[in-house]
């Protein structure tokens, strides 16, 4: 429900309730990569919400196909047309966002470390114990008063390094699902 406010005024729609809504303005189409069932489905998901204000099409990618729930033949918009080249933008656009932040998500977890969560230990001494020791296995193998050995690591901060790398520590060697092989753990840093 929004109320009247002055231009000055910042707007942020709210719900009945209070709490705020997830659009500023609702979509008015839900676009599906995909043809009559994966069409069917996203209706049927919308209808479960109770949503009924909101168009659905599909775009099936062979053929450039249109599909509109309930219907059993697809539109099919001429190769020129605005409206089609349009839908294969969208579509193209959430495609780049989709692979964009799977790549980032997955680019983050490889650079992941036990160390990330060590508060204080920024990147340089982070890139400093590694350097120092090799790898976060003989980081973790490392006592206390060699972790201090490093150049800006103190007692403290070997102590957090320490027990971050404590709880951590693998409960099992890896094996190789392929052949059944125990893997030797050599990690390099990255975990």
């Amino acid at each position: 429900m929004l109320t009247a406010a002055s231009p000055a005024d910042e707007i942020e729609p709210r719900e009945d309730d209070g709490r705020p809504k997830r659009f500023a303005y609702p979509p008015q189409l839900v676009v599906v990569d995909g043809g009559q069932p994966q069409v069917a489905a996203a209706k049927r998901a919308l209808d479960e919400l109770g949503i009924d204000d909101i168009a659905v099409c599909g775009l099936a990618k062979r053929l450039e196909e249109v599909w509109l729930p309930d219907d059993d033949d697809p539109v099919v918009l001429p190769r020129s047309s605005e409206g089609l080249y349009l839908l294969q933008r969208v579509r193209d656009e959430a495609h780049r966002f989709a692979i964009t932040y799977q790549r980032a998500k997955r680019a983050k977890r490889i650079r992941s470390s036990p160390l990330d969560d060590v508060a204080g230990l920024g990147e340089t001494r982070k890139q400093a114990l590694i350097k120092h020791f090799g790898s976060v296995k003989k980081l973790r193998q490392a006592t206390i008063e060699e972790i201090c050995e490093v150049p800006g690591i103190g007692r403290r901060t070997a102590e957090s390094v320490a027990a971050a790398l404590a709880s951590t520590a693998p409960t099992a060697p890896a094996v190789n699902t392929a052949t059944g092989e125990i893997m030797e753990e050599d990690d390099g840093g990255a975990s």
